[in-house]
Parts: C-alpha cells; sequence; structure tokens
C-alpha cells in the first residue's frame, strides 16, 4: 500500500500538499464520503425510470432533495476548505485584518490625530498631567556626564 500511495503522491507534483492533507486528514474523508453518500441516495431516489423532465420538476419542488444537495455542497465546501488549509488561519487573518483597520484610523491623515487625542481622553483620562516632550538626543544630556 505505502508503495502505490508514495506512487501516487509523486506524480501528483505540485499538488502533492493537498493531496496529502486529503489522504490523511480523517476530517476531509469524512465529509467526502458523506458527500458521496448523500449523492447518491439523492440519484437513487431521482432515477426510477424517470424523464429529465419529471427530475427536474422533483428537484425544483423537493424541499427534502434540495435540502440534501445544499448539504452535499457544505460538506465539499468542508473538505475543499480543509485541503487548501484555511481553516488553519481563520483566527490569524482576523486578527491581522482587525488591526489593519486600528492602524489605518490612528494614522490617516485626514482623522489619525483627533481620534488619536480621542482615544488618549479615554484612555489617560481628560487631564493634561502628561506631556510627550520627544526622545531627542539634543544638548540635554541626563546622564551626568559631560557633551
Amino acid at each position: 500500500m505505502a508503495k502505490t500511495k508514495d506512487r501516487f503522491l509523486d506524480a501528483t507534483g505540485g499538488a502533492r500538499p493537498y493531496v496529502e492533507r486529503a489522504l490523511t486528514d480523517d476530517d476531509v474523508r469524512k465529509d467526502l464520503k458523506s458527500a458521496f453518500d448523500t449523492a447518491r441516495d439523492i440519484y437513487e431516489e431521482l432515477m426510477g425510470g424517470r424523464t429529465t423532465t419529471a427530475v427536474a420538476t422533483r428537484v425544483a419542488t423537493d424541499k427534502d432533495i434540495q435540502d440534501d444537495i445544499k448539504k452535499i455542497v457544505a460538506e465539499l465546501r468542508d473538505a475543499s476548505e480543509r485541503i487548501q488549509g484555511k481553516h488553519e488561519h481563520k483566527g490569524r487573518n482576523t486578527s491581522l485584518l482587525l488591526a489593519g483597520i486600528a492602524l489605518g484610523i490612528l494614522f490617516n491623515p485626514m482623522t489619525g490625530p483627533a481620534t488619536r487625542s480621542w482615544l488618549k481622553e479615554r484612555l489617560g483620562g481628560s487631564g493634561d498631567d502628561f506631556t510627550y516632550t520627544g526622545g531627542g538626543t539634543g544638548g540635554n544630556n541626563n546622564t551626568g556626564q559631560a557633551a
């Protein structure tokens, strides 16, 4: 089995990470099997010597079949996202998006100064106890040594 599996993985080339994930991830296999089983059940229910028009009418009007088709699509989408690794980065991507929005608001040339002073008032109080004088290394050297 390992030999066949290795040959299959070698033949896939650039898709190797996706194929490995599909072969080793139990959730992907479960989603694909469930989607296949549901599709087979729908097919067996619909194809009973009916014409194409009768099948299309049944699919368009039967809510149970429509729900099953939605279930198949959701399971295939979940399997696809797991193979592509999209679930692994959801929290990170959300955090990066929120940090980007916050930085954009704070450093926007039009609204940034007003937003920063509003935020300063909310976090530090409305008193003028603190004044930023800058971190320059000008003529004042407070280390006690001559400059």
